[in-house]
């Protein structure tokens, strides 16, 4: 995510059931979403897709849970 703006600019992602989490990733470059954005959204927990609100709790301010 962009320091100032707070855009996300792009995303990487390794692992298993990646294709649960880059759907997301994608819509929110597209419609240019802040990480705070989707760190405020709900995500079900434990989910694969809750590791994309994960690293946008870490990119604002570092207020990851899980990791």
């Amino acid at each position: 995510a962009d320091k100032e703006t707070d855009e996300i600019l792009g995303v990487h992602m390794i692992g298993p059931r990646i294709a649960d989490s880059y759907t997301e990733a994608v819509v929110a470059m597209e419609f240019r979403a802040a990480a705070e954005d989707i760190a405020r959204m709900s995500h079900g927990h434990p989910t694969f897709s809750e590791t994309f609100k994960e690293a946008c709790l870490a990119a604002t301010e570092d207020r990851a849970l899980h990791i």
